[in-house]
């Protein structure tokens, strides 16, 4: 049976604005030998514009900023127009990295901004319930992230693939998306961090911090 922790907060929390999501869509697909899997479709409809409506009808979301490759941001104007998706403000490049891409995308945030989500494009599936649980724990959060219990039993392995310990899995999640940051924490982090790329998400470079 699937469970899900539930946060105390209040949806009231949130700021009366809102907080902006920038959704991270500017990967080179290499896993998927390729194929932009943001535009695969699921029942019809592209993966991206599934997550972004997700975004889009959530009402703690003020705006979202999209992130993706240079040569796909006329393609996915056409798609946030095409599907009415009416918060996109924003559609820019990303970078060589996903945290050069979701640093390209708070370079479009207000000044006033403290907070914001982070999401991956290629997550469609992302619940209302978890969208407001991540932005209503950055009231007293510098950063805040979902994830999932691991059924798996998971080994630690050295260089040659010897088996050196089992982890006791009730300690450990796999993280997922939306991340939430506070804005002017993460901008201080990334600068103290100098080399973004060796964090594969956003709250490892938070804790790094």
């Amino acid at each position: 049976m699937k469970t899900e922790t539930v946060l105390k907060y209040e949806v009231s929390e949130i700021p009366k604005d809102g907080i902006p999501a920038i959704i991270v869509a500017a990967g080179s697909f290499t896993r998927m030998g390729g194929i932009n899997k943001q535009l695969a479709e699921i029942s019809g409809i592209p993966v991206i514009i599934r997550t972004l409506m997700a975004f889009e009808n959530s009402p703690v979301i003020s705006r979202i900023i999209l992130v993706v490759r240079a040569d796909d941001i006329f393609s996915y104007q056409m798609l946030t127009e095409k599907y009415k998706i009416s918060k996109v403000s924003d559609i820019v490049c990303g970078g060589s990295c996903r945290q050069d891409s979701v640093l390209k995308g708070f370079e479009r945030l207000n000044a006033d901004d403290k907070s914001v989500l982070i999401h991956d494009g290629a997550r469609p599936l992302v619940t209302e319930r978890i969208i407001q649980n991540v932005a209503t724990a950055l009231k007293d959060n510098v950063a805040v992230t979902c994830g999932i219990k691991l059924k798996d039993t998971v080994k630690k392995i050295d260089k040659n693939g010897k088996i050196v310990k089992t982890l006791k899995r009730e300690s450990l999640i796999a993280v997922q998306t939306p991340q939430g940051v506070w804005v002017k924490e993460y901008l201080s982090a990334t600068k103290k961090a100098v080399s973004v790329e060796n964090f594969t998400d956003d709250t490892s470079i938070m804790e790094w911090a």
